[in-house]
């Protein structure tokens, strides 16, 4: 079974409903979160104080799934948030597990 890592980047406002909705599915065994900072050249995207900083705060979510799930789980989120700034990619995982 093929299996890819899929990154979920969104403001911290969708932490919360985000972590919920991964928690609800039945197609993902768990997921990794952390607070992030986002650097890019959309300077219209960003508050005065991000300009000043160079940076903007963001959530982001890591969760390793089937690759023949992928679509899937993509398509759901993009119903669930439809409308909201998330941004995502997916990245075959080419190994994976635990050392003990």
């Amino acid at each position: 079974m093929n299996r890819v890592l899929l990154t979920i980047i969104c403001p911290p406002s969708l932490e919360r409903p985000i972590t919920d909705w991964l928690l609800e599915q039945d197609v993902i065994s768990g997921f990794t979160s952390s607070q992030v900072y986002g650097h890019g050249s959309e300077p219209d995207s960003l508050s005065l104080i991000e300009q000043v900083e160079g940076r903007k705060k963001q959530f982001m979510f890591q969760l390793h799934i089937s690759s023949d799930l992928q679509d899937t789980v993509i398509k759901d989120l993009k119903q669930t948030f439809n409308k909201t700034k998330i941004h995502f990619w997916v990245v075959p995982l080419l190994t994976s597990g635990r050392l003990s």
